[in-house]
């Protein structure tokens, strides 16, 4: 199971520092996850800074309906994390 996802800020660009309720945090850059219909709205970075953390499905989210999987997050930034150590 995915830890909770406590806390997500626009940091630059296409990065978002995350953290999760475990301890684990990173800053996740999407450039290269801003393809397909659903996500090329979010390559305008306005569009892009306007998610936000849905506490009821553990992730972030846009007002285009774009999501990104909670366990995707997780493990990009748990790879940080490790990095790190």
């Amino acid at each position: 199971m995915t830890p909770k996802l406590k806390h997500a800020e626009y940091v630059r660009e296409y990065t978002i520092h995350i953290s999760f309720a475990d301890g684990v945090e990173g800053d996740i850059d999407l450039t290269d996850e801003l393809w397909g219909e659903v996500f090329e709205p979010l390559k305008n970075p306005e569009v892009f800074k306007a998610f936000r953390l849905d506490e009821e499905l553990n992730t972030i989210t846009w007002p285009t309906g774009a999501d990104l999987a909670p366990e995707f997050l997780y493990e990009r930034a748990a790879a940080q994390s490790t990095a790190i150590r």
